[in-house]
């Protein structure tokens, strides 16, 4: 399996705002603890993709996850959008729809994509607003997120309800977004090989990197340096210097930083039994779901 010198996480944010506090980035490197990227006064969505260009031109060997879903639900329905005929046949069809429909948004919104009229059809959104089309109870899954759920491995979530703090829709379909733009500089597992060297996009979640580092299911988040030091010795990782603020944004993405540094390694995680390519190609997959 292939060698990486550093490790990054990238805990995203939907918000609206330009520099959204719930983006965090942390990285590692062969020694040390991991540490947080900070600039000022916070990221941006735009900084971000700047931040990821920046080591596309480089070619570092890094490997950069990202915590949201990089798909939709397809095979559950055999399409993203049942009744709409523009719905895409893959992934990246489907980025570049979200994309170019929300191109006058800044910031990476998508508030115009989430308005099409036939878009708009199948998510719930806020003030009690929901499509026609979207299905009762939570909303439909992908694949990966059904096995999580039928293994226990973890406790996804729609991206198709857009309501609630639990909610993952808005910052997958920002982070869809981003992809789109990064227009094929950087291989994004599974929807493109990993290559021999050089920087690698993965779809991670959190708190399978927390339950990893011993935090009881349902109570993943980490909110101070006690609780952070804990995380970090169960991976065998140096705790950093102390932080300006413990918030679970910036705890998260050093946990997950840390866990990928000692998870990269195994094989099965690259070749999980679930994963098929018509899977990763519509549907992409999570890291470190096996």
């Amino acid at each position: 399996m292939r060698n990486f010198s550093q490790f990054a996480c990238i805990d995203w944010s939907g918000a609206r705002t330009e520099r959204p506090p719930g983006i965090a980035v942390a990285i590692i490197g062969p020694e040390g603890p991991p540490a947080l990227l900070s600039p000022e006064p916070r990221w941006s969505r735009a900084d971000v993709l700047d931040w990821l260009l920046g080591h596309a031109a480089t070619q570092r060997d890094i490997l950069i996850g990202f915590d949201l879903s990089m798909a939709l639900p397809f095979f559950d329905q055999e399409a993203y959008f049942p009744e709409w005929e523009d719905s895409p046949i893959d992934a990246k069809n489907l980025w570049r729809q979200i994309d170019g429909l929300s191109a006058d948004d800044p910031h990476l919104n998508v508030t115009s994509f989430l308005e099409h009229p036939q878009a708009s059809r199948h998510f719930r959104h806020g003030q009690g607003r929901v499509g026609d089309l979207f299905t009762g109870g939570s909303g439909r899954l992908r694949a990966v997120e059904r096995h999580q759920r039928e293994t226990r491995q973890a406790n996804s979530a729609s991206c198709f309800n857009l309501v609630g703090a639990a909610q993952v829709g808005k910052s997958s379909l920002t982070g869809m977004r981003l992809l789109n733009q990064l227009d094929g500089a950087i291989p994004i597992w599974p929807f493109d090989p990993v290559p021999e060297s050089g920087p690698v996009i993965v779809e991670i979640y959190t708190t399978i990197a927390a339950l990893a580092a011993g935090q009881p299911k349902g109570r993943s988040k980490v909110r101070d340096r006690a609780g952070l030091k804990r995380a970090l010795t169960r991976l065998d990782t140096p705790v950093p210097s102390r932080l300006p603020r413990y918030d679970d944004h910036s705890t998260d993405a050093l946990i997950t930083a840390a866990w990928m540094k000692r998870s990269a390694a195994y094989p099965a995680l690259w070749n999980p039994p679930a994963l098929t390519d018509e899977i990763a190609q519509k549907e992409g997959w999570t890291f470190g779901v096996v």
